[in-house]
């Protein structure tokens, strides 16, 4: 316990670190970008904002979700990081269309650009963005919300390389129409990193099995369990990115019912074993007695 507190207090101090630096360097950007006349370099600021914002939310839905289950939460608060998630994803797609039409007024009517800002403000802000990245990746692995702060920390650090690759460009030919190009191609990467990492989020939310899980192969395995005739109504659901809890109705052979708590044990255990699914409510019912037109997987109605 000493050492979970330890850990999560740990990882809170690099997330409050990395939300200061990331506040800092949008100021940094914005005036930078205001003036360079750069609209990719204010991109880039845009979407450090996010980031901070981003990291905020992670660290309060960490927060909440330690909290232990109560009479509201029967099922805990692991899924607030799921929730934070969504909000960090849509957030980025929304800066993702707002970019896209800035890029095209600025291709229209190309203003004046001032390269050198740009290289110096985005140089300084890659070292950040990097910075800020490794200071997340390690808690990245195990939250959905923290790996959409981490890869909304990787995507500004690219973007940072293409404001300095604009820069260069103006200051060499005075390629005005780059700034505006690159400001499309950070947006899209940024459109498409949050439209595919925003998926299996939402399949989390709408109570979706694990993606992985192959749901025939969780019937069969209970099936083969001595004693079980048949499983039904089976509900297979992600808690959390690592956690998935299943329920299922299960018929046994009328003349072991004495032996059903040691079926239930022998159930638990190939389910555990097979699949990682620790949490199982199994409701055991005699072949005499099992539910009629049951459905295999899920129930017969809504």
């Amino acid at each position: 316990m000493g050492h979970n507190h330890r850990h999560h207090a740990h990882g809170d101090r690099k997330l409050t670190w990395a939300i200061a630096i990331n506040l800092a360097l949008t100021v940094a950007q914005i005036i930078g970008g205001v003036l360079s006349g750069s609209i990719a370099l204010i991109a880039d600021a845009i979407h450090n904002f996010a980031d901070a914002g981003s990291l905020l939310i992670a660290l309060l839905a960490r927060r909440i979700s330690w909290r232990p289950t109560d009479a509201d939460m029967t099922f805990g608060y692991a899924r607030a990081e799921v929730v934070a998630a969504v909000i960090n994803y849509t957030t980025l797609i929304v800066i993702g269309f707002y970019l896209v039409a800035e890029a095209v007024m600025r291709l229209i009517n190309p203003p004046e650009v001032d390269g050198w800002i740009m290289v110096v403000v985005a140089g300084i802000a890659l070292v950040i963005d990097l910075g800020t990245a490794a200071l997340t990746f390690s808690m990245s692995k195990d939250s959905v919300n923290i790996r959409a702060a981490f890869l909304h920390n990787i995507a500004d650090a690219l973007g940072s390389v293409a404001v300095i690759v604009a820069g260069g460009a103006v200051l060499l030919w005075d390629a005005r129409l780059v700034d505006p190009l690159v400001t499309l191609g950070i947006a899209g990467y940024i459109l498409w990193m949050a439209f595919s990492e925003i998926a299996p989020v939402i399949r989390i939310l709408m109570l979706g099995s694990p993606p992985q899980l192959d749901i025939d192969a969780v019937i069969e395995v209970m099936e083969q369990v001595p004693d079980v005739q048949e499983v039904h109504h089976l509900h297979v659901w992600q808690m959390s990115k690592h956690r998935a809890s299943l329920e299922a109705h299960v018929v046994v052979d009328e003349g072991c019912w004495d032996d059903v708590s040691t079926i239930k044990a022998a159930l638990r255990q190939q389910l555990a074993i097979r699949f990682a699914i620790l949490h199982t409510t199994l409701e055991m019912e005699k072949s005499a007695e099992t539910c009629a037109d049951a459905a295999r997987i899920g129930s017969a109605t809504p």
